[in-house]
């Protein structure tokens, strides 16, 4: 990715230890006005990927996916919902110490991947871990619909 490897780790850090305000898709100034980040195409265009990446966001999918069952079923133990939590912070440390993507890209991924950690950040709360696996779902869905990768499918929930 763009962003050094010690300092995307300080920021994901910081957000797993402060909780999911801190990376939220802040409102930043542009000449005095308040805007907030959004997804966007890249001129029409889904944003390009790399293997890591790509590798890395399907992992995530398979693990969610092979989770949505007993989440619906409200059958998923808090053990389950946390090992899910680890399972997804792993693929995200890697794609975000290992990822190549040009700058604008990379901005865009980590709006999706700012979704994903509040998301994760949930299912390992006490309360609510069943809205941190939609969360993940809702993320994964943008994620196909904004970054190319061949063969990407939204989960159904």
């Amino acid at each position: 990715m763009f962003l050094g490897k010690s300092f995307m780790a300080a920021i994901v850090a910081l957000g797993l230890a402060v909780g999911p305000p801190a990376l939220a898709a802040e409102p930043h100034a542009h000449g005095g006005a308040a805007a907030t980040v959004q997804l966007r195409l890249d001129h029409g265009k889904k944003w390009q990927t790399d293997d890591v990446l790509r590798r890395g966001m399907s992992e995530i999918r398979t693990a969610v996916a092979q989770s949505l069952t007993p989440i619906h079923k409200k059958t998923f133990t808090p053990a389950q919902y946390d090992a899910l939590a680890g399972r997804i912070q792993t693929q995200i440390d890697d794609v975000v110490g290992n990822c190549k993507l040009p700058e604008e890209a990379d901005q865009q991924l980590h709006i999706v991947l700012e979704q994903i950690i509040d998301g994760v950040a949930a299912m390992k709360g006490a309360t609510g871990r069943d809205k941190g696996a939609v969360k993940i779902v809702r993320a994964l869905a943008q994620y196909g619909k904004y970054f190319d990768h061949a063969g990407w499918r939204p989960l159904e929930h």
